[in-house]
């Protein structure tokens, strides 16, 4: 894995834990009521689908379990569509970033602990 793609990647999965975060302890009316509940969701699935839109061809490809396309396509709508938002979607895909949807199944175990704001090099190989 490229130390760019490592990057990227490492904002997907933080940009994840802060959404499933953000949606713990909460329910889909929340966003109704919430509206920076709303728009932190919002936010962090477009930090998702632009880190994820700028990993490697190479990347994706040696990933196929992860739905590249339907990721970038989302991060698409929400900025493009920023007008015309439906909430029941959004809480959808915050609550489904667990499990084969979490960009951490794309890190190695061996990079999981480290944080992008870690001041240490890359490790090796990475």
């Amino acid at each position: 894995m490229s130390a760019e793609d490592l990057v990227r990647i490492r904002h997907m999965v933080e940009a994840a834990r802060e959404a499933l975060a953000f949606a713990e302890g909460r329910s889909r009316e929340d966003l109704f009521e919430n509206r920076m509940l709303f728009h932190s969701l919002v936010r962090n699935i477009e930090i998702i689908g632009e880190a994820a839109s700028k990993v490697s061809p190479a990347m994706r490809r040696s990933r196929p379990e992860f739905p590249w396309p339907d990721v970038i396509g989302m991060r698409n709508r929400l900025v493009h569509g920023y007008f015309d938002i439906d909430p029941d979607i959004v809480w959808d895909t915050a609550t489904h970033l667990r499990g084969h949807r979490n960009p951490d199944c794309i890190v190695d175990r061996s990079q999981r602990t480290r944080r992008i704001d870690d001041p240490r090099p890359p490790l090796a190989g990475a």
